[in-house]
């Protein structure tokens, strides 16, 4: 049997000569057309983002990924500290002072919900805590938060924030990835993929979760995606450091030394064999990194050198244990702030266990008391924590951000003593490099239910944040499964009234 039998029409048409030369003539046409648009600069050299513009790729060298690069654009902020806070704190019973719940206290709410996101909902309910002028600005703030409220001329509030979801794994994926399912890159890792950082010594990126454990959505809120691993957040807290770095006491320094510089001589030779192998240049960049997190971690661990009178204004003793070690990690995220540290994210509460108010902020039950447990953690240590930066000019190039992933309802729950979860309107707060004080953007209703003026999203939200960090959040991309994939998606504007 002929072998041409096996071929299909098209087949047999290429063995034609005709055939064969008009095809070949087309391409060659094609290739041509190509190359003089190129020669013009009418053929775009990189796939467009969603916004039709061409992404930004930082220029990252893989035998150093952790080199400080160049943002977008100057600006006043170099080093961002993300205070992220889990649970979802009750807006209305804090920073979002709203006269119509005393008026409505005790009646059901018009035209709003009778069913949310735990089941029926019940009567408007006046904020637990009393609001009061506070500092030069006179904003209202409650007094729940009384160390923070002392700051306020110095913060720039959001009170018109919107999210996607109710739900807390999701709205934490929302918040700190851009999305609402898992496997995205965090805000922290993205920038260090944009910029690196200035200490060679330390991770560009620092998570320091809670002393009582991760967060409902855990690593996913500092972790890399479908970025480099080197861009992941590392983990520790000034209890718990880093595992495996330290040394077995059977090995001396010296010996420990020796062995690391025989490692280094060894992975390099090594590479000079795969020059071009990514992969392999990131995996070595990483072992370094960890043996010089050998020395450098210990030595920014170590609080002994702090006077009595910081460890005092933090509130490291006199209060319950869990606020002792949360006033700790406070310490340390200034520490890496000041050896220049370019990201650092600090978690207050965890969700070992559904939270439910007694490790987070989800109080969906006696508000009163399990939101006046988590302040009495959170406030004195996070205040004095600002106010540190701020007496050591850490401010004027650090961005710091204060935010959970949606706020509670103005009206309890059908159990009468918690409050439901609210993804129409929550606030969060920044302050720092580039941001304006004591200033507040946006409003929520009278009832503190939905966002109506200058209503912002989650999207809109970390745009401004990169803006901030001088990155143009519509260019910052990652080319992923055939996509131009950002930390914005394909929305997002910036707030540039809350620009300084």
């Amino acid at each position: 049997m002929s072998s041409s039998e096996h071929l299909s029409p098209q087949g047999r048409y290429l063995l034609n000569r005709r055939g064969f030369l008009g095809t070949a003539g087309l391409s060659t046409a094609s290739l041509a057309l190509a190359s003089l648009l190129n020669k013009d600069g009418l053929l775009a050299s990189e796939p467009l983002t969603a916004g039709g513009k061409t992404p930004i790729r930082p220029d990252i060298d893989p035998n150093n990924p952790y080199a400080p690069r160049q943002p977008h654009f100057e600006t006043a902020a170099k080093q961002v500290l993300v205070i992220y806070l889990p649970g979802a704190v009750s807006h209305v019973d804090t920073f979002d002072y709203k006269p119509a719940l005393y008026q409505m206290h005790g009646k059901k709410p018009p035209s709003l919900p009778a069913v949310t996101f735990e089941g029926p909902s019940g009567n408007i309910a006046q904020p637990f805590w009393k609001f009061r002028p506070r500092g030069e600005s006179g904003k209202m703030v409650s007094d729940l938060l009384p160390h923070l409220a002392e700051q306020v001329d110095d913060f720039c509030f959001f009170h018109a924030l919107t999210t996607d979801t109710s739900a807390h794994p999701q709205g934490e994926n929302f918040m700190n990835t851009g999305f609402t399912m898992e496997g995205f890159p965090s805000f922290g890792s993205w920038v260090t993929y944009a910029l690196g950082t200035e200490n060679q010594e330390l991770p560009a990126f620092v998570a320091i979760n809670d002393p009582r454990g991760l967060a409902r959505s855990g690593k996913n809120n500092f972790g890399n995606g479908f970025l480099p691993a080197a861009f992941q957040g590392t983990d520790f807290t000034a209890q718990n450091p880093p595992t495996n770095l330290q040394r077995p006491y059977r090995v001396s320094r010296h010996q420990d030394q020796k062995t690391v510089d025989l490692l280094q001589r060894l992975n390099a030779k090594h590479l000079e064999q795969y020059p071009g192998d990514a992969d392999l240049a990131g995996r070595i960049a990483s072992y370094e990194l960890a043996g010089k997190m050998q020395t450098s971690v210990p030595d920014v661990m170590d609080l002994s050198g702090e006077t009595e009178s910081t460890l005092k204004a933090y509130g490291v003793e006199g209060g319950s244990e869990l606020k002792g070690h949360y006033a700790r990690n406070c310490i340390l995220a200034r520490r890496l702030i000041e050896k220049g540290v370019r990201v650092v994210q600090l978690f207050n509460g965890s969700d070992p266990s559904g939270g439910n108010g007694i490790t987070n902020w989800d109080s969906h039950s006696d508000i009163l008391k399990t939101h006046a447990m988590q302040a009495e953690i959170m406030d004195q240590p996070t205040a004095a924590l600002i106010a540190d930066m701020k007496q050591r000019g850490l401010l004027e190039n650090t961005l710091i951000v204060w935010a959970t992933e949606f706020g509670r309802m103005p009206f309890l729950q059908a159990n009468g003593t918690g409050r439901d979860h609210n993804p129409s309107a929550f606030t969060c707060f920044l302050a720092g490099a580039g941001v304006k004080k004591g200033f507040s953007y946006g409003e929520s209703d009278e009832f503190g239910f939905e966002a109506v003026v200058d209503k912002t999203s989650v999207y809109d939200f970390n745009a401004t944040l990169l803006h901030l960090m001088g990155l143009d959040h519509e260019r910052l991309t990652y080319y992923h499964n055939g996509l131009e994939r950002r930390l914005t998606n394909v929305h997002g504007h910036v707030v540039h009234d809350v620009l300084a």
